[in-house]
């Protein structure tokens, strides 16, 4: 999408509605005030003579506006267009959120999509309204206001935090986009709260809330964290996910609740640097970004009070435990799947991590691949300190003592150590910025992966949304219930990811207890 395709008409209306569900979709530049705003500003409709609409904030922050005040629109979740596309623009966008141009500037960025520096800028400039600097900028911006506003953190901590190279460079920057100084918007912030004061923060720990786009189906995230987690690294306790990841500079410990409408995440920072590329690969992690009222029309979803399926906060069934609503029914005829809103495609934390603990787990049942996992992670990840031992093993490490470690099949055992040496030695590289395509040819160049494992470690590391597991076991089993034919999906384009997580899901809920949980497919 460049900023001439912004359709007027479709972004005045949702203006008009203030329509949240376009929130962070594209922005809204009022000449005669100077300000940028998002969709659902409480503010007085602009005059149509007088509105522009952006693709993005620093497309709105490139030609002169400052971000309202009011509505924050760096605030609203990010667009779901990065998903859904997957041009040069939309890879950049995922790679500038992880911080690749705070770390090694744009030549990085350049040389991660294999473009060179001109190509690159021409691009997003004619795209999205602004080049890779100024898009780094705009995210850095939105991190320091997150961090003024919530948190107690010494303003020279913020600046560097947010990946600044310098204090004046942070003042100028909130000043310019914000048109307050850092002081006075911390200063308008409690006086907001009214009397209650911005907490510091805990034993090193910030908290945070992290927006979604409502609905969220709660009961399926819960299902899929709890039910995957690899003790030592990882931990569900009181409905709340806390696990320990590497970062850029170091490594964090997250610890993630659903709330009514936010994440609640509180994370422990080895390095501040960190927080940024924390907080998008946690909204990865949950797919915070995506548009369930956009999906939820082509897959044709029905309301809770007419869909067989668990309710916010009731458990999906896991290894042991009896199914919350029973046997759904089975559609005849032509009646219409029976799908949950809000359902979410769980994305990754680390891309090398996703793939070696997608190979242990092939042909095997979720609970024994968390079992071998944790034994992994026991015994080759790096001790660290917090509430949970370990970070899970370097690719390195796995390919040097993986064989030592890992139990099965000699075969299996052979493929994940060495998938694990070609991610160490650079041979298979796994990152946001590469198209489903090339990570899929990649991936099935590699013994002992299958096109079900390469679609699996497509769908959630690149956050492909059209990615059909038309192969997965469970996924039959659902589309057998729900009355779906798997050789006909071309009406639910470009969401059939979001159509194998509602049969999956279908699927469990269900199921007669199963001593061993769901098998999972992906042997080649």
């Amino acid at each position: 999408m460049t900023i001439t395709a912004l359709d007027f008409e479709r972004c005045y209306r949702a203006v008009s509605t203030r329509d949240s569900r376009f929130d962070g979709q594209f922005f809204t530049a009022v000449r005669t005030t100077g300000i940028y705003c998002r969709p659902s500003c409480p503010a007085i409709t602009p005059k149509r003579t007088n509105v522009s609409f952006l693709p993005t904030a620093a497309a709105a922050q490139h030609a002169g506006y400052r971000a309202c005040r009011r509505c924050l629109p760096d605030a609203a979740p990010g667009s779901p267009l990065w998903n859904t596309r997957a041009d040069l623009a939309a890879r950049a966008m995922r790679l500038i959120g992880d911080g690749v141009i705070e770390r090694g500037g744009v030549p990085a960025l350049a040389a991660t999509l294999g473009y060179s520096q001109r190509q690159l800028t021409r691009v997003l400039t004619t795209e999205l309204g602004a080049g890779p600097l100024a898009l780094a900028r705009a995210h850095r911006a939105h991190t320091a206001r997150l961090l003024i506003q919530t948190t107690a953190m010494p303003m020279s901590d913020i600046a560097f935090a947010a990946g600044f190279a310098s204090i004046r460079q942070f003042n100028d920057t909130v000043r310019e986009v914000f048109a307050v100084s850092p002081t006075t918007m911390r200063t308008e912030a409690q006086r907001a709260r009214k009397d209650t004061p911005i907490a510091p923060a805990v034993n090193g720990v910030l908290t945070l809330r992290l927006p979604y786009r409502e609905p969220l189906d709660r009961a399926w995230l819960e299902w899929f964290l709890s039910s995957h987690v690899a003790q030592g690294v990882e931990q569900w306790e009181d409905h709340a996910y806390t696990r320990n990841l590497r970062t850029p500079h170091g490594h964090a410990t997250a610890r993630l609740s659903f709330q009514r409408d936010h994440v609640r995440a509180e994370l422990a920072l080895h390095d501040m640097r960190d927080l940024a590329p924390t907080v998008a690969r946690l909204r990865h992690l949950l797919d915070l970004d995506a548009d369930p009222v956009g999906i939820d029309e082509v897959l044709g979803v029905l309301s809770r009070r007419n869909a067989a399926q668990p309710l916010d906060g009731e458990q999906l069934p896991d290894a042991g435990t009896t199914p919350a609503t029973g046997e759904p029914p089975q559609p005849t005829g032509t009646q219409r799947p029976l799908f949950s809103p809000g359902i979410r495609v769980p994305g990754c934390l680390d891309g090398p991590e996703l793939l070696l603990r997608t190979m242990i787990g092939q042909q095997i049942s979720v609970s024994a691949a968390s079992t071998h996992t944790a034994r992994l992670v026991d015994a080759l990840g790096e001790e660290v300190e917090g509430p949970l031992p370990r970070l899970f093993p370097t690719p390195a490490i796995i390919a040097e003592r993986g064989a030592e470690v890992l139990t099965g099949p000699a075969r299996r055992v052979h493929s994940i150590v060495a998938a694990a040496g070609a991610i160490a030695s650079g041979e298979l590289r796994l990152h946001q910025g590469r198209t489903a395509a090339d990570l899929r040819r990649d991936l099935l160049a590699l013994d002992g992966i299958g096109p079900w494992t390469a679609d699996y470690v497509a769908m959630r590391l690149l956050a492909d949304p059209d990615i059909l597991l038309g192969t997965d076991l469970v996924v039959r089993e659902g589309a057998a219930l729900l009355g779906v034919d798997l050789t006909d999906t071309e009406r639910w384009a470009p969401w059939r990811s979001y159509l194998s997580m509602h049969m999956w899901k279908a699927a469990l809920a269900g199921r007669a207890p199963r001593k061993n949980g769901h098998k999972r497919a992906g042997a080649s």
